[in-house]
């Protein structure tokens, strides 16, 4: 375990340069041992998620999941969150309820669907905004920290979401990005590939307690019908 040690000390020294808002209300050792654990979650979806399918699917609530195979770029934010005991779709979900017309009425749904909300970036975008430090969507490398999260929108305006990474561009310049973005779990320079428009950090003091021995959960045999992502 000496390479994890290495990693939330270079975590930490990264997090304790940067200006730490509100929500990160965490020691320093706690708050990189959960950036740590969300990167190393998100690092293991590369090469497990190698298709993209937005398909609705009927999963179980809380802590459902479609095939570890398949999955949209919201997936990769849901998986690697629940590796430090926040599930998305329980807090999308109970934010839906809350304040339903606070969230984007793109899909004419009348009220929450704990199957596929969580799963839409721009109702991960709200929840975040709602929840989350929302800090500056610069062109600035040095602005995004590891574990952050940042939106964008792609060449035909279809929303994006992908995770910050403390491995960086082979010119050193960027820090990497681990997203679907429609191949599949990667971890790429795409930081700047499009112009970011949403930048997050969430590592609330709510989290449940740090354990390396959660099993993860069962995933159902999942029924499906198209429903865009987007």
């Amino acid at each position: 375990m000496k390479w994890l040690g290495t990693r939330v000390a270079g975590l930490l020294a990264a997090l304790s340069a940067s200006a730490i808002p509100s929500h990160a209300a965490l020691a320093d050792e706690q708050r990189a041992v959960r950036v740590a654990d969300v990167l190393a979650a998100a690092h293991a979806q590369v090469g497990v998620t190698l298709i993209y399918d937005p398909a609705w699917r009927r999963i179980e609530f809380p802590n459902g999941d479609v095939p570890a195979e398949r999955g949209v770029c919201a997936d990769v934010v849901v998986r690697a969150w629940r590796a430090i005991g926040i599930d998305l779709q329980l807090e999308v979900n109970r934010d839906m309820r809350a304040h339903f017309a606070a969230y984007p009425r793109i899909w004419g749904l009348r009220g929450p669907d704990p199957n596929i909300d969580h799963r839409r970036v721009p109702n991960l975008e709200t929840f975040l905004g709602r929840h989350a430090d929302v800090l500056a969507a610069t062109s600035v490398p040095a602005d995004y920290l590891p574990g952050d999260l940042v939106s964008w929108r792609l060449e035909r305006g279809e929303p994006h979401i992908g995770i910050v990474s403390d491995r960086r561009s082979a010119d050193g310049a960027r820090p990497l990005v681990v997203h679907n973005v429609g191949a599949g779990t990667r971890l790429e320079d795409a930081l700047l590939r499009w112009p970011p428009v949403g930048h997050f950090r969430y590592f609330p003091a709510s989290a449940a307690p740090h354990r390396r021995d959660r099993a993860p959960a069962a995933r159902p045999a999942p029924t499906s019908r198209r429903v865009p992502d987007a």
